[in-house]
């Protein structure tokens, strides 16, 4: 008997990562569509996510939330997707890259958005350095071509793909050519769209503005 995947989200969310994350694991899922508010911070949803923010996934009767954690998850326990690597030297690069955008990457951009700065001796305080530290190791991650983990598209595509392709559509990071490359390939992919086609029609039917890094 197939687990039953219910899948918490907002068109306007980080959401969309693990809404491109089902597609790619072409699972039956149940979409349910959480507005901010009063729904997001009701009982309800606040039993299933305390941080009462999207997405979160419950999986069986397993609660996971957080993009990373949702993607790692459904990737290892769906392994005959072929979205997580099998040899310890790929697992390791899957591993070190996903948490690598999940946390230096996400925090450099956040910072550079916000317009905080990072002076010379702060630096060292912060686990990403700052922003061009980090940018110069996003471009190493994706030196192996055309994905992280080489020639296996993996759920570490998913995560750092949207991050790149989202930093460079709101500007909290710089075009480089590697990374309009990489996002390139990352949007050309079917489930990339379909997901993309899912989250547009719930926004248009809401009335929703396109979305930027909430959630």
């Amino acid at each position: 008997m197939t687990a039953k995947i219910d899948f918490y989200t907002n068109a306007m969310s980080r959401g969309r990562i693990a809404h491109w994350m089902m597609e790619e694991l072409d699972e039956p899922y149940e979409t349910h569509w959480v507005d901010y508010g009063e729904e997001m911070k009701s009982p309800g949803y606040l039993a299933i996510n305390p941080m009462g923010k999207v997405p979160a996934l419950v999986h069986d009767g397993a609660v996971v939330t957080e993009c990373a954690a949702i993607l790692t998850y459904l990737a290892a326990v769906y392994p005959e997707k072929g979205l997580i690597p099998e040899a310890p030297a790929d697992l390791a690069t899957f591993y070190r890259w996903m948490f690598f955008a999940a946390g230096p990457l996400e925090q450099a951009t956040t910072t550079n958005s916000m317009g905080w700065e990072v002076t010379a001796e702060r630096k060292p305080m912060l686990g990403f350095g700052d922003l061009a530290d980090t940018l110069n190791a996003a471009e190493i991650a994706l030196g192996n071509e055309p994905w992280i983990c080489g020639e296996q598209f993996t759920a570490a595509d998913v995560y750092l793909g949207s991050h790149i392709g989202w930093g460079m559509q709101f500007g909290s990071m710089e075009k480089r050519p590697i990374f309009e490359q990489y996002a390139s390939r990352c949007l050309a992919r079917e489930a990339s769209r379909r997901a993309t086609e899912i989250n547009e029609k719930r926004m248009a039917e809401t009335g929703q503005q396109p979305p930027g890094q909430s959630g």
